[in-house]
């Protein structure tokens, strides 16, 4: 099946169940059986419910949830390393459920790249040869792919290392080697499973920031699963948080934060640092009909409130206008908004 008004990814109605018969608890999962009952009654385990997401060319679309929530499973749906119950997963406008086996090959050798949390490099090979290993499977010529491997080396802040070999390396270096690999097939489609779980907080975030480097680069369609909310907001154009197999909410990281779908998704946000994800154009007033003095700081709508509140105490009146991606202004916003906004809901949500 094609669909080529679409050139992301859309997951439509995708279901998963994980046992000796699947197909024939389909229909009754459909009608609403639950996970514990189809458990109980028929030894099944329900991987994924009625999934439908859309992820746009060239974003970051976050999947996230607890450990069981079945973000693992969804990801490996995509590039068909789990084949669903039922459903479709559309790449570019194609079905992958529907590919013979060596239209699978081909899509996974050439449209996507993978990077996994435990790494998965081969110890025998050193870091040269773990990161052109998908061009040597591809038989592209070795001098370009010695090439290719060394500039994306060089890229993840590895140049040098490229005769060491795995055990050699640090956690972070070996999962830079791990992004190198992907990036140096070029594929448009990068999936990447609880890729920086396993690395300390620091090291952590300068793989997050790397990431967002390349991506304004490279624009690439990332898909990045996670458990961690900090990490979901920081790289996400879009969130989808999971719970047993369903999707419980989607949106940008504003919707997440300012307006949690249950109690479950507020559980989550109720410790995040509201100043580093909400922007300021959540907590500032409309314009009215006074007049705004022309000494006032211009902030961009999408300013972090933190940030913002850096550049209002900067002034002497305690306010800033602020203003949409043309420069016409919308709205104004005091230091006591920003400092508000921090510790509680914004108004109005």
């Amino acid at each position: 099946m094609a669909d080529q008004a679409f050139g992301g990814i859309r997951i439509r109605n995708l279901y998963k169940i994980f046992g000796s018969n699947p197909q024939a608890h389909v229909d009754a999962v459909k009608a609403g059986m639950s996970k514990a009952e189809l458990n109980e009654k028929h030894g099944h385990i329900l991987g994924l419910r009625d999934i439908n997401i859309e992820i746009p060319s060239g974003t970051i679309q976050v999947i996230m949830g607890l450990s069981g929530s079945g973000k693992s499973t969804l990801i490996r749906h995509i590039n068909r390393l789990i084949d669903p119950t039922a459903g479709e997963v559309l790449v570019d406008g194609v079905d992958v459920v529907q590919m013979t086996p060596p239209e699978l090959q081909e899509f996974r050798r050439i449209q996507t790249g993978m990077v996994f949390q435990k790494f998965a490099l081969l110890p025998h090979r050193n870091v040269l040869e773990n990161t052109l290993y998908g061009l040597e499977v591809r038989n592209v010529d070795r001098a370009k792919s010695v090439d290719t491997a060394m500039r994306w080396l060089d890229r993840v802040g590895l140049g040098g290392f490229e005769k060491k070999f795995p055990n050699q390396l640090s956690g972070g270096m070996q999962q830079r080697v791990g992004l190198a690999r992907a990036l140096a097939n070029d594929a448009p489609v990068l999936l990447m499973d609880e890729a920086y779980s396993a690395l300390d907080p620091l090291i952590r975030t300068d793989m997050q920031t790397m990431l967002l480097d390349l991506q304004k680069e490279l624009h690439k369609t990332v898909v990045f699963i996670t458990h961690d909310l900090d990490e979901a907001l920081r790289l996400g154009d879009q969130i989808a948080i999971l719970r047993d197999g369903e999707v419980i909410q989607q949106g940008s990281s504003q919707d997440i934060v300012l307006r949690p779908a249950d109690d479950y998704v507020a559980n989550f946000v109720k410790e995040v640092n509201r100043g580093r994800f909400i922007h300021v154009d959540a907590v500032m007033s409309p314009l009215d009909t006074r007049t705004v003095s022309a000494d006032l700081p211009v902030i961009a709508a999408e300013t972090t409130i933190e940030d913002a509140a850096r550049i209002v105490m900067a002034h002497p009146a305690d306010e800033a206008v602020v203003s949409e991606s043309t420069g016409a202004p919308i709205g104004t916003v005091s230091l006591r908004d920003l400092t508000a906004a921090m510790v509680k809901p914004a108004r109005g949500h």
